[in-house]
């Protein structure tokens, strides 16, 4: 089935989803009714039974609405936009905004106040307002392209965007992020590779969060877009009942390699207003990377990262493996043993 006809067909509604799993919907309109649902059929294909990692991700649940810690824009996107739907944080890097839809409306999404609703137009102008401010901002090396999800858009407008981004003599590097290889695989085809084949350097941050998310046709997915040279990593985010377990991120992990998907970072939950039931304490992830480093390949090894409150960017955590430092270094090895490493005194 084409991939538009996948997303026509979509469950954006309560009663639909219940009455494919035959539950009552209860009062998931009052969450809808504020943060949108999409769930299209080859996603909710994934789904085995209600409450279960892939559920916990794409269906609405009540505690969005009981949500009273976290807040509407934690990463201060909105005082950090020059133009409409343009992020610039970092100073060589701005994050461009092409599209306000999604595959599947994650329920954990950092954009939740808007994405898939009207306070996030996307519109020629907006477009344009943001290839300009690009063009005037020299010191901008890497452009981000994101959303909603900007490989939804058709291949001939994704294609203008991405020849106008490489025109721009300043820019050295376009990424794109995207959750389609995850959400949507089949809108991954051949054309689509080659049209974005055609604007290297281009690197692609895709996104899955458990292992049975990695299935035949996302295989087929990033295998077509890596057979085009573009290299393609992974920004997982740490979700509780769904992956906080070092075992789960362990198989994740391998399984993305086989993939040809670097894992790249493991996000924290960003406090994102109405995701307050999926954080997990910090003590949780530093567990799971200290099952990692050392115990897998270092290929398998994300970055663990919090993207700090306020605009003040991502900040990487380690376990804390020093034990003195002086004269001499004194720290643990991945086993606990204790070691030393003469520490130059100048």
């Amino acid at each position: 089935m084409h991939w538009q006809t996948l997303l026509q067909k979509s469950i954006t509604q309560p009663a639909q989803l219940f009455a494919h799993f035959g539950l009552d919907p209860g009062d998931l309109y009052r969450v809808t009714e504020i943060y949108p649902m999409r769930i299209n059929p080859y996603y909710l294909s994934l789904i085995k039974q209600p409450g279960d990692p892939l559920w916990r991700q794409a269906v609405p649940d009540s505690l969005e609405l009981d949500d009273t810690v976290c807040m509407e824009d934690p990463l201060n996107e909105e005082d950090l936009s020059p133009v409409a739907n343009l992020v610039h944080k970092y100073p060589d890097r701005a994050l461009f905004l092409i599209h306000n839809q999604c595959a599947v409306y994650c329920r954990f999404c950092t954009r939740k106040r808007k994405v898939g609703t009207k306070d996030m137009p996307v519109s020629l102008k907006t477009i344009n307002a943001g290839l300009k401010y690009l063009q005037q901002t020299p010191e901008i090396k890497d452009v981000l392209v994101s959303g909603g999800d900007p490989l939804l858009i058709d291949d001939s407008s994704l294609d203008f965007i991405l020849s106008r981004i490489r025109a721009i003599r300043h820019i050295d590097i376009i990424r794109i992020g995207t959750r389609v290889p995850c959400t949507l695989p089949m809108r991954v085809t051949k054309k689509l590779a080659a049209t974005i084949k055609r604007y290297h350097p281009v690197y692609i941050n895709t996104h899955f969060n458990h292992p049975n998310e990695i299935t035949p046709e996302a295989a087929t997915a990033c295998n077509r877009l890596a057979d085009a040279g573009i290299p393609l990593g992974s920004q997982t985010v740490l979700l509780k009942g769904v992956n906080d377990d070092p075992e789960i991120i362990k198989r994740l992990m391998y399984k993305l390699l086989r993939l040809r998907v670097k894992p790249y970072y493991l996000f924290q939950t960003d406090m994102t207003k109405g995701t307050n039931h999926f954080r997990t304490p910090i003590a949780k992830g530093l567990e799971i990377m200290q099952s990692l480093i050392g115990h897998v390949s270092g290929m398998a090894v994300p970055t663990f990262a919090v993207d700090a409150p306020g605009g003040g960017g991502k900040i990487p955590l380690l376990p804390n493996y020093i034990e003195k430092m002086g004269s001499q270094l004194v720290f643990q090895n991945y086993c606990g043993m204790t070691c030393t490493y003469d520490n130059p005194c100048h």
